[in-house]
This record gives C-alpha cells, structure tokens and sequence, in this order.
C-alpha cells in the first residue's frame, strides 16, 4: 500500500500574472508544495521546498532582486523538515528525494538530505551547470540551494523509482529545461499526478495558458498536453504546482493525503 503526505514548504507572495500570462497585474499567495511517497519498498520526497532561511533572510540568502519580486508568508514549521516531524520522520528516514527542477522554491531544503539518493533529469543538471546557457538569462537557479556533495543521480526521461511501476518521474520539460513531474499508481484504476511547476493552477491546464516564467514555450505546450491527457483522458486526479485554490482543499500532515 503506497501512502501520500501533502507537506507544506512554505509560501510565497508573487505577480498573479506571472503565473497566468493574460491576467491583470496583482499579487497573490501561493503554497510551495511538497509530497512525501510511502512505497513499501522505501519513501521518496518530491521536492525541498523553501530553505529555511526565507523565513528570516530572504534577502541575505537571495538578494534584493528576489527580495523584491516574492514575499514571505511561511511561518514557524513551513519548511520541510519540520514537516517531515509531523509524521514521526527526519532526514535520513528518506532514501530517495526527487527534484522536479532546481528553481529556489523547489530544491531549498536539498542539503538536509545528505544520506538519500536525488533524482534531477540530466537536462536540468546540464543546464545549471552551463555558463553558456545560464548567460541568457531565462534559467536561474540558485546554486547555493543544489550545489552540494549530495548524492545526485542523473536520469534520461521516465523513471520508475521502485521499479514496480507505481512511482514514476516523468518528464516535462519546457518551465526549466529538465523539469519533471510525478505520477503515482495506487492498485490498477487509482492514478495521482504531481504536476510542479509544469502546471502551476487548474486554470493553466483548463484554458491551456502558459506562465510567463518559461524555457521553452513549445516544450511546455507539449509537456502541459501531456498531463492533461494523463487527467482527463485517463482519470488521473491532479495535483496542480502552487494552485492555493486546490491546497486548501488537501489533507495536510500530518493526516495522510492519500
């Protein structure tokens, strides 16, 4: 039996436009949203969320620029290791962690996993570690949240992490140049799909709008067809990236989600 937890990585305050591309200009909140996998073979966490350091040193840990675009509305507790508490976990009780991509708010809390094995694609390692392409300017990750002696391990498009086919990393590339999501299988008609930054709202889906925080609009048209296809051509229940609609709606740790 696989069990889900919906852990809570922080909030941030951001352009509502910025996530729906034809919206008026405005802020709002959004949850960075973390999913702790319980596969009788082992445990993976999906994503690190915010580093605790956000909570009081935004500035300091990213400087003025992101200080100024996003605020901080993460309290005591939001922050992955003190959620991992809720359920009676620490760190090293994760053997595998996987990194949808290495934007800020996604791989925050990477260095308290020392001991586990995290799964990126190789496109997404590539390109943090390209001056090349980082000089354009449309893919900045923070290397102070990956840039670790971690024990990263380097995957090629789906991969399946027990080796069941019951938990599977999915590429979808197109927000970051190697994002990916996740799609669980629960018994034989029961599928979850953890979508990250690949879809951030239901409303990106529904009206087939992209962000505007993009690495490649094509790439991301086609990954978002791919999940919707996933959803609506075959029933998968979806879990949209930062949808604070949709979150509100989750049962939170430390009450499983699934």
């Amino acid at each position: 039996m696989i069990t889900i937890y919906a852990l809570c990585g922080g909030y941030l305050e951001l352009p509502y436009e910025s996530m729906i591309r034809d919206a008026s200009p405005s802020r709002w909140t959004v949850p960075i949203e973390c999913f702790l996998i319980d596969h009788p073979r082992g445990r993976l966490l999906f994503d690190t969320g915010l580093h605790c350091d956000t909570l009081t040193n935004m500035l300091g840990r990213y400087g003025p620029e992101r200080a100024t675009r996003f605020g901080v509305h993460s309290k005591a507790g939001d922050d992955v290791v003190s959620q991992l508490a809720r359920v009676g976990l620490e760190p090293a009780d994760v053997p595998f962690v996987a990194n949808s991509h290495w934007h800020f708010d996604h791989c925050g809390g990477n260095e308290f996993f020392p001991q586990a094995t995290i799964i990126v694609q190789q496109r997404e390692m590539d390109a943090a570690r390209s001056p090349e392409l980082l000089a354009q300017g449309k893919y900045r990750p923070s290397p102070k949240d990956y840039d670790h002696p971690l024990r990263y391990h380097a995957v090629d498009g789906d991969h399946d992490v027990f080796g069941d086919g019951s938990v599977v990393l999915i590429p979808t590339y197109g927000h970051t140049p190697g994002h990916q999501s996740l799609l669980v299988r629960r018994g034989r008609d029961e599928r979850l799909l953890f979508t990250a930054d690949a879809c951030y709202t239901r409303e990106n889906m529904d009206r087939d709008i992209l962000p505007t925080v993009v690495w490649d609009e094509r790439e991301m048209s086609h990954a978002l067809g791919r999940l919707r296809d996933l959803r609506d051509k075959q029933g998968a229940m979806t879990v949209y990236g930062h949808d604070p609609a949709q979150w509100r709606t989750l049962r939170q740790a430390p009450a499983p989600m699934a």
